[in-house]
């Protein structure tokens, strides 16, 4: 079958801010955000992309933009099923404030079980996304073969789930995979299982490096990490 290529959108507005932005109106890519978008296409110069599948928000659109530009002839397809997580009333506030929410003890620790007030489940989102890339792994065999690699460009959560998938882990334990923005996670699907052949490969190890908290996001993400606890939502990665 296929390999799926799957990038996290680059950082955004939103991440910077330390807001979770779900599928809030208007989150564009910030400067940095822009930068990473502008490598993607000489991080996948040699890489032979049969089409291109991206969630319909903002980010993920510009995200994709250079790499497009650099291939005008490269098929692009939108899916909602590759959308953001729902988040419903949590979406558009802060990290900060939601680590405060009862609910967020669910979602850390126990989030097949978790819903968001206004949202969807965590399994419902992970459900979508799974059947979004088997139907698409289908659809790239039969019309490019079954040695066909596709890119899908989402969310840190959606990617983590499908990473979740993949590996035969069960949802419950999807927090402890990480993907930064801008970040290339690939699966090569066969019909007897998955292989997961990269996560979370940014090519920059600045992850790595204390982190600056000149920012909400920065500072957001360090308060998780301190408590042991994932970013909801995949975080600002390295700033």
């Amino acid at each position: 079958m296929a390999t799926l290529i799957l990038v996290r959108h680059g950082r955004s507005t939103a991440n910077t801010a330390g807001l979770l932005a779900g599928w809030t109106p208007g989150v564009a890519l910030d400067e940095r955000g822009a930068e990473q978008a502008a490598a993607l296409p000489g991080r996948l110069a040699r890489v032979p992309l049969a089409a291109a599948v991206t969630s319909p928000l903002q980010r993920c659109g510009e995200t994709l933009a250079p790499l497009l530009a650099a291939r005008p002839g490269l098929a692009l397809h939108t899916d909602e099923r590759i959308g953001e997580c729902h988040y419903g009333d949590w979406s558009g506030r802060k990290l900060s404030e939601l680590s405060d929410e009862p609910l967020m003890r669910i979602v850390q620790q126990h989030p097949s079980a978790a819903v968001f007030p206004g949202g969807e489940s965590m399994r419902a989102m992970q459900a979508r996304a799974v059947d979004a890339v088997q139907d698409w792994n289908t659809r790239i065999e039969e019309q490019h073969g079954s040695d066909a690699l596709f890119l899908m460009c989402s969310h840190g959560d959606i990617i983590k789930s499908l990473v979740a998938d993949a590996l035969g882990m069960h949802l419950d334990l999807f927090q402890r995979i990480s993907v930064e923005p801008c970040s290339v996670t690939v699966i090569r699907y066969t019909p007897t299982r998955p292989f997961l052949l990269r996560l979370g490969d940014t090519g920059d190890f600045a992850g790595f490096v204390p982190h600056d908290e000149s920012s909400a996001g920065a500072a957001a993400e360090k308060a998780a990490e301190d408590g042991g606890n994932a970013v909801v939502g995949g975080g600002a990665g390295a700033v």
